[in-house]
């Protein structure tokens, strides 16, 4: 077992909290990791930690520990010791206050949440607590006694499993790093969430680099930024959405995708100045005026639009828009531009600004069906390209650059190897859940992690079916891993992506859908499938690709009756 300090020294006030780390230390796995007096500072309030226990495959506990008798009295808690008896503050809140403060020092350090679970305890290794004594605030299974300490890895454990905040458990790698910490080794070592840190705050450095085009395009009013995935469209769209309110506009921000509007609304919610008048899906933007919501492609396509364009005439002038700002506009329709052109206040010349990449145009919008030719609605806009890719590393942006035009240039750090894990179709969705539990291993949390298929949906995913404001509120909250579809993350990313490829429902959309995930994730992407269907869905550039990453096979630790395997759920 590591003990942080090996040996800790124990001073004639401290004999109470030698008790408890000797029974810890005689009773725990070997595998688990004690530390003792952990100082932690949260703002200018400095907290400590008695003992921090962290349990590979379980979680971790904070523990404050009480010698002498302790006591309660209408809700005040006192000890008796030596120096008589006296008042103390509530242990269990003493525990909770620095398990807060090591919560944030941790995700400073890591650069990541600490999401596993992790237990606020209090021990009182002289002050036998009965069995059913409970009080406000304080569950008995969050206090060890002396009959505790005889059993206490069962009970330790059992406390975190259903008293801990977080919903996972303790990844190995994770807890190396946690230790890493505390005993203040710390040299300048490459860590999943560290290298993703640096690489994400210098992608994001590029991206308000864009500003400029934002300041020189300031005089059109009528424009289509276009550039490829990855080239900080929607950061762009929501700036000048941003511009055009405090210019005292009535602006409308929109979209195609639910999960991007979630995301856009997120955006919006955080400022305090003048905001959109309307954020979000053009289908709701047509309820909101009164347009029935009905059912059917047929209906939202063709029925709705010409509905809400026949609604637009009799607005009266200070419900209509001055200016209208379209994310991922080649989802939008033209006869959804159409309507909302309507909407208005001047349709000739009110302001207009499409972000786009016409090669994900995933949904066919702008395909004619009867002469083959495309139908573009924004072909009469200015034209500004942005060529630049400033999400993804380059050696992940190198295995869609086939998919993103001639003037495609990746401008992110080199990053780590593409993974490839080679299987059949038929076994991509297992296979994927193993690569979810391996990268927990190695370090990642699980809110850095998207896996997405690119046809039949994860259980995981299915479950949230009839209840897509919590699906979609679970992916903002970044606290979990995120299960979705290629098609429902467009315009969204994280630090690693697994893009599970197990199958395609038309081969005539697979290339634009292998576009769309291959560049969904910022740091690390692993792709998941039979490299031959990926080669012929995604042509030869992609083959090549595929040459060039790295091949993987999900290594998983072995179960073991002391430590569980960490879940990925």
């Amino acid at each position: 077992m590591e003990c942080i300090p090996e040996e800790p020294m124990f001073g004639d006030g401290q004999l109470a909290e030698k008790a408890v780390w000797e029974a810890l230390r005689a009773q725990l796995p070997d595998d688990v990791i004690l530390a003792h007096s952990v100082q932690v500072r949260h703002g200018r309030a400095e907290h400590e930690i008695d003992i921090l226990v962290l349990w590979p495959g379980v979680g971790l506990a904070a523990i404050e520990v009480k010698g002498g008798l302790i006591s309660v009295e209408q809700g005040q808690w006192y000890q008796s010791d030596r120096q008589g008896r006296h008042r103390i503050e509530s242990p269990i809140a003493q525990s909770q206050g620095a398990q807060h403060a090591f919560k944030m020092w941790a995700t400073g350090q890591l650069g990541s949440p600490l999401v596993s679970r992790f237990a606020y305890m209090a021990a009182f290794p002289y002050s036998p607590v009965p069995r059913d004594w409970e009080m406000n605030g304080v569950p008995r299974p969050l206090v060890l006694d002396p009959n505790d300490l005889a059993d206490v890895s069962e009970r330790l454990r059992a406390a975190i499993e259903t008293q801990a905040q977080g919903g996972s458990p303790l990844a190995p790698n994770y807890a190396r790093r946690i230790a890493r910490l505390l005993s203040g080794n710390l040299e300048a070592e490459a860590t999943p969430a560290l290298t993703a840190l640096e690489l994400e705050d210098h992608q994001q450095q590029l991206t308000e680099r864009q500003k400029v085009l934002l300041d020189s395009s300031r005089s059109i009013p009528r424009a289509r930024f276009v550039g490829g995935a990855g080239s900080g469209k929607t950061w762009l769209a929501v700036e000048k959405a941003k511009r055009l309110a405090k210019e005292g506009k009535r602006v409308g921000l929109f979209c195609y995708n639910k999960g991007l509007a979630a995301h856009l609304r997120r955006q919006i919610d955080g400022w305090r100045q003048a905001k959109p008048v309307f954020v979000g899906e053009f289908h709701d933007y047509a309820v909101s005026l009164g347009v029935p919501n009905g059912s059917g492609q047929a209906y939202f396509d063709e029925d709705m639009p010409a509905l809400m364009k026949g609604l637009a005439v009799d607005l009266p002038p200070e419900q209509k828009l001055d200016a209208i700002v379209i994310d991922e506009a080649q989802d939008f329709a033209p006869l959804w531009w159409e309507s909302l052109l309507a909407c208005l206040k001047d349709p000739d010349r009110g302001e207009i600004y499409a972000f786009m990449d016409e090669r994900q145009n995933v949904y066919g919008r702008w395909d004619s069906q009867s002469a083959g030719t495309a139908l573009d609605p924004t072909a009469g806009l200015v034209t500004l390209h942005i060529d630049e890719n400033l999400r993804n590393t380059k050696r992940i942006a190198q295995t869609f650059k086939g998919f993103a035009g001639k003037h495609f240039a990746p401008r992110g750090g080199d990053g780590l190897p593409v993974r490839l894990v080679s299987c059949s179709t038929e076994d991509a969705l297992d296979i994927a859940g193993d690569c979810v539990d391996a990268l927990l291993e190695e370090g990642w949390t699980n809110n850095q992690i998207a896996f997405l298929t690119t046809k039949n949906r994860h259980p995981v995913h299915k479950d949230f079916e009839n209840n897509l404001s919590a699906y979609w509120n679970a992916f903002h909250d970044d606290e979990e891993e995120f299960y979705g579809h290629v098609l429902g993350f467009k315009g969204l990313e994280r630090s690693v992506v697994i893009l599970c490829v197990n199958g395609f429902k038309d081969m005539g959309r697979a290339a634009e859908l292998l576009y769309v995930g291959l560049s969904r994730a910022r740091c690390l992407l692993v792709v998941v499938g039979d490299p031959v269907l990926i080669a012929e869905a995604g042509g030869p550039e992609l083959e090549r690709a595929m040459g060039r990453m790295q091949e993987w096979q999900p290594q998983l630790q072995p179960v073991t009756d002391s430590v569980p395997q960490a879940s990925a759920y």
